[in-house]
């Protein structure tokens, strides 16, 4: 079995400069991304990696609490962010109650409004659409040669890019119902000019969110900037949650650049003594590392050594990044 080293892809494709790792959670997301960060840092290039997933934790694996405190330097040429969205969930509950007072000329929120605005602030999807609208803020203001998305799992990643085309619906249906207002006669247009005002307020609004979510979300599909990577590991199950991912991801036109297997067991120790529990999973590594080269052919760019210990701090995220991308 040969390894591929990844550093072909980016000498290759010298364009692609949103890096994204996907897969189910915990098969080693957060690791490579800090990795592939740290070994673009390492050949002079300014970059950022970031967290999308409430649940990963850039802080852990560099060793440094940068939660919520903006890009934060690692090293030369390196920078982490991890999102606070409760921060930013509090401020949409700020800017709606403004948008409410200015476009409704209140002084006052109402109660049963203000109870609305707390209720929809502790909804699950209220975080992910924070920290959706954290990513189009880093993208849009640029200032890297790379960004890394440290990506949320797959389920969650395909509901991003679901977004826009639910925001197409709305703002169509919204454009429809003003043209048919404007078929009336001119007393009832008359009548209604302040409402019409309203909904032009309102349809710029959506807008403005559906362009935000475009930015996005053309990123993820745009192949000449974009490389997006499986995670995958010698596991029936994941092996096939894998293959119905990617069938979904080209359903969004997500330009997949190959695929990564982690955590692969040294053959070798089968000839050492052993316990009988560790020669049955290389057993099992061994027919699912086929089952792999058969089912992804031509698309493995590197086979990751299973560990000695956790990866945390950066002597052994070097360690990662060697066994991506060879020596460096």
């Amino acid at each position: 079995m040969v390894r591929i080293s990844l550093a072909n892809i980016f000498e290759q494709y010298p364009d692609r400069h949103y890096i994204m790792f996907g897969g189910k959670g915990g098969l080693g997301k957060t690791t490579f991304s800090a990795a592939t960060a740290y070994y673009l840092a390492k050949k002079g290039k300014r970059v950022l990696v970031f967290s999308v997933d409430p649940q990963a934790s850039l802080s852990d694996i560099f060793k440094k609490d940068i939660f919520g405190k903006g890009p934060t330097e690692i090293m030369p040429n390196l920078y982490a962010q991890e999102i606070d969205a409760d921060r930013r969930v509090k401020e949409y509950q700020e800017e709606i109650r403004k948008k409410i007072l200015e476009m409704y000329g209140m002084e006052k929120i109402p109660e049963e409004i203000e109870s609305y605005i707390q209720a929809a602030a502790a909804e699950p999807a209220m975080e992910e659409s924070a920290i959706f609208d954290e990513v189009v803020d880093i993208v849009v203001k640029g200032g890297y040669d790379y960004y890394i998305y440290d990506l949320v799992p797959l389920g969650h990643a395909l509901y991003y890019l679901s977004m826009a085309s639910v925001y197409d619906e709305w703002i169509d249906k919204i454009t429809s119902l003003r043209q048919q207002m404007r078929e009336y006669d001119q007393v009832a247009a008359v009548i209604r000019r302040d409402k019409e005002l309203d909904e032009d307020a309102i349809l710029n609004e959506l807008l403005y969110i559906k362009d935000r979510i475009n930015k996005s979300s053309n990123i993820l599909t745009d192949k000449q900037k974009t490389a997006f990577f499986f995670v995958v590991t010698a596991e029936e199950m994941i092996i096939n949650d894998t293959l119905k991912a990617g069938e979904l991801f080209a359903k969004f036109d997500v330009p997949l650049s190959g695929y990564i297997v982690n955590r692969v067991l040294p053959a070798s120790l089968k000839e050492q003594n052993i316990p009988e529990y560790l020669r049955n999973r290389l057993t099992m590594q061994e027919h699912y590392l086929k089952v792999i080269d058969e089912v992804f052919k031509g698309q493995i760019l590197a086979f990751v050594s299973e560990m000695e210990r956790d990866i945390t701090g950066l002597t052994m995220i070097e360690k990662i990044a060697k066994n991506m991308f060879g020596d460096f």
